[in-house]
């Protein structure tokens, strides 16, 4: 499957709220609790200093990418980015043309490091993709994230520098 990323278009948003709702909707690695309707998303993913598609050769998007300052001011040279993947396509190395294509980005974009605060300890093969991309681990919080169902879950730090 050839995989193509790029900037997302206006034409992309019900997709783009589609992945993206299903991550919140599972529940175990986005901390959102409301899904996107039409008018947030466009919104939302409007308010971003990149959002990224994923797309395959028919045109059909299969993920995408958020990425914003992690901070402001005197930390606004690091970035923070998700990602999605159409939960009927994960395992096909989409996210890891996401993750690399938002490396890429934020260098462009002017950032010097792109930071993930709650990368859910559970979430072995994305935290498994971000060390193998060259991401430090800084460390864990116990039980910063609160699962679907009601229980908590480590979650663990990482930069990478650009």
């Amino acid at each position: 499957m050839k995989i193509t990323v790029r900037q997302y278009r206006s034409a992309d948003l019900p997709e783009l709220c589609r992945i993206w709702n299903q991550v919140v909707e599972d529940g175990v690695a986005f901390p959102q609790e409301d899904c996107l309707t039409q008018p947030t998303g466009a919104e939302f993913f409007a308010a971003q200093t990149h959002t990224a598609v994923a797309e395959n050769e028919a045109g059909q998007v299969v993920g995408l990418y958020i990425l914003h300052p992690n901070n402001v001011g005197r930390c606004g040279h690091i970035a923070n980015a998700s990602y999605a993947v159409d939960s009927a396509l994960r395992g096909e190395h989409i996210g890891e043309l996401l993750v690399k294509d938002s490396l890429q980005q934020a260098k462009a974009n002017g950032f010097r490091l792109l930071q993930f605060n709650a990368v859910v300890a559970d979430n072995v093969h994305a935290r498994h993709l971000y060390e193998r991309l060259g991401f430090v681990p800084l460390g864990t919080i116990p039980g910063g994230f609160r699962l679907k169902n009601g229980q908590y879950e480590d979650i663990c730090l990482y930069y990478h520098l650009l």
